[in-house]
């Protein structure tokens, strides 16, 4: 079996003696007032920016979605639309603040985080519905923000990156160009059912009971499961949709699924560049201030973004 790195090992160690209760045996409102809490711990410091700017996009039913822009200039910047991570029922804008600062820092473009609405108030379709509107909305109107719609990439990071992925094919499917799907660990799979579900099912970190936890809050029945709005790996076809990025850690449940959802994309012809951490866990690129890997994942990911949508 994979080692975690000494670093990443340290990490784990220092989770385990601080002795919080797991997410999955809080309520959910305790769970996200937890997660909130621990998501700055291990960030690298707060890139300043020249904009960063909250406002709200209406979605189809009429609930207004928060949403937070970054840029690094008042320039007519390309951008990138990021869904926050969190099993579909924790995480927000400000968990995932940093992260979207070193996009946008890193890669020379705006960053538009979105809110999206949360489990179980808000069970399936909704995060995947704010998502698809959220995306469609900043398409049209990107040029009262100062942006360029014509130049879009969606990206996320867990669940985010279910999101995006899903965007991807809609987007598709709308004849809205997408440039980039910048996927960190996505969920992509109906059923927790691959080796490395089995092989990492006590986490660390992420772990099947607080995966189930998750999508019991998330999903109702099996049709709801095995709807690609919530595993993309069952989308039909995926010829045409927007060039990948995917970054995976290599101690995760999830990264079974995300290979396959590689090889999937490739055999329709798709480019795609896969990069597997090694010796890292879910969530690692929100550790950057102690794992080198997520800096390297910053990095990587930033190059892929400038690539795809500066001219």
């Amino acid at each position: 079996m994979p080692a975690l790195t000494a670093k990443m090992a340290s990490v784990v160690e220092r989770m385990a003696r601080a002795g919080r209760p797991p997410l999955h045996l809080l309520t959910p409102d305790e769970a996200r007032a937890a997660y909130e809490k621990g998501a700055g711990v291990l960030e690298v410091p707060k890139p300043q920016l020249a904009r960063v700017e909250d406002f709200s996009i209406p979605a189809r039913d009429g609930h207004a979605l928060p949403v937070r822009l970054y840029a690094p200039s008042g320039e007519r910047l390309p951008l990138l639309l990021f869904f926050h991570g969190g099993g579909f029922t924790v995480g927000s804008i400000a968990t995932h603040d940093t992260l979207c600062r070193v996009l946008s820092q890193r890669s020379g473009c705006a960053v538009v985080s979105v809110d999206y609405r949360l489990a179980p108030a808000h069970r399936f379709p909704t995060a995947s519905n704010d998502a698809w509107d959220a995306l469609a909305h900043i398409a049209g109107n990107a040029a009262q923000w100062g942006l360029d719609g014509s130049r879009i990439a969606v990206g996320g990071d867990s669940a985010g990156g279910t999101l995006a992925a899903v965007c991807a094919i809609l987007a598709r499917d709308a004849g809205l160009p997408v440039a980039l799907q910048l996927l960190f660990y996505p969920g992509m799979a109906a059923h927790q059912d691959t080796d490395s579900h089995r092989r990492y099912a006590e986490g660390p970190l992420l772990g099947e009971a607080l995966i189930n936890w998750f999508f019991s809050l998330y999903v109702h029945a099996s049709a709801e499961r095995d709807d690609w709005r919530f595993a993309p790996l069952n989308a039909d076809d995926l010829e045409g949709v927007a060039p990948a990025w995917i970054g995976l850690a290599e101690i995760d449940p999830v990264v079974d699924e995300g290979i396959a959802y590689a090889d999937k994309l490739r055999a329709a012809g798709v480019a795609v560049d896969l990069e597997i951490y090694r010796g890292v866990i879910h969530e690692f690129v929100k550790m950057g201030r102690a794992i080198p890997e997520a800096l390297q994942a910053h990095a990587d990911a930033a190059l892929a973004l400038k690539q795809a949508l500066q001219p």
